[in-house]
Order: C-alpha cells, then sequence, then structure tokens
C-alpha cells in the first residue's frame, strides 16, 4: 500500500505501524515524510495518537506515545513501570557501577570530551568505564582533538532513558555544591 493513497483518516494506523517498530525515537519531519503528510497534519496526527493511548477516546492502553531525545515513540505506560521491569529485567542484574554513573554524568555535562580530560576531571583511569558506556550505547565517539584524543559524548539512547529531549535539559549542577564552590567548578571544567 502506498501511503499517497491513503484518505487523511487512514494515516493513523500507517504512523502507528511505524512508530511500533521504531527503534528510537523519530522526529516529525522523517515521520511525515514516511506517511506523506504536512507538518502540521503529522503534528496532529500524533496529538491524536497520544490522547487516545491515554484513554481520551476509550480505554487507556498500557502504552503512551512521548516525544524524547528531539523525536517521537511509544514507551510503557508509567504506571506499569514495575511490572514491565521485572519482565525486562528477569535475570539481569548488571546495572552502571557508581564509576560509570559518575563518568557518564562527567560526560553529558562537559560533552564533547576526553578520556583525559574526564581522568584528570575524576582522579581516576576510566578507561574501562568509557568501553562500558560505548558498549551500552550511552556515549559515542564524537571525533577527535589535534592531538589525535578522542572525544566522547552522550547519544540519543542516553537522552531517551533519562527522559530528556537535549542535553540542555539536564538539570544545573550548581544548586548541589557547597556554598561558594560554583566559581571553583566553572574554572575547573
Amino acid at each position: 500500500m502506498r501511503t499517497d493513497d491513503l484518505a487523511p483518516r487512514d494515516h493513523l494506523p500507517a504512523l502507528e505501524a511505524i512508530l511500533m517498530v521504531a527503534e528510537q525515537p523519530m522526529s516529525e519531519e522523517s515521520l511525515a515524510g514516511a506517511i506523506g503528510v504536512s507538518g502540521a497534519q503529522i503534528s496532529e496526527l500524533l496529538a491524536e495518537l497520544a490522547a487516545d493511548y491515554e484513554g481520551a477516546t476509550g480505554r487507556p492502553r498500557g502504552f503512551r506515545l512521548l516525544s524524547r531525545a528531539g523525536g517521537w515513540r511509544l514507551y510503557s505506560a508509567p504506571e506499569y513501570h514495575q511490572i514491565v521491569s521485572q519482565v525486562v529485567l528477569a535475570g539481569q542484574t548488571s546495572r552502571l557501577t557508581q564509576a560509570a554513573l559518575e563518568t557518564l554524568a562527567v560526560i553529558a555535562y562537559r560533552q564533547p570530551v576526553t578520556r583525559g580530560r574526564i581522568s584528570a576531571i575524576r582522579g581516576v583511569n576510566v578507561d574501562s568505564v568509557v568501553r562500558t558506556l560505548l558498549a551500552r550505547g550511552l556515549i559515542e565517539e564524537a571525533g577527535s582533538e589535534d592531538s589525535g584524543a578522542m572525544r566522547y559524548q552522550t547519544t540519543t539512547f542516553f537522552l531517551e532513558k533519562m527522559g530528556l529531549n537535549s542535553v540542555e535539559d539536564l538539570p544545573p549542577l550548581a544548586p548541589y555544591l557547597p556554598d561558594g564552590d560554583t566559581e571553583a567548578l566553572k574554572e575547573e571544567w
């Protein structure tokens, strides 16, 4: 079936089919292009689907259509988080270590940043932690400096897992620092 043969109301199932198989958030532009509608129409269709899944036209669903990391994707409904976690995490005990979380925070707030700079900020070697974060898809290479040192940045997968649209949505660090440390942090970072 070609999308240009669809009546306006028939674009909803086509949009659902695309969203069902999306492995990462899809931009409104790519969704509009895929089903052959304008930007305004795709916004209306996405809003209609999102409202429908939340129960506006019938029973609420166990999933939601949410905008994350600059695009749209289907997610399990938050009220079923515990049930879904039990199924998804069954047999998995691998969580990020404290070192990995700290390294990820440095990368998120300082990106793009080299391993050397991360090590200087944390005060320890971060080579194995960076490899772990790369393997999990939370960070990616972001080119290299003139010296040849590789720089790293967070991925859209990281944004998606954190529930953010961009790194600008990260909370500011200053309120969590002891008095007077804000200027020292700015100089260090």
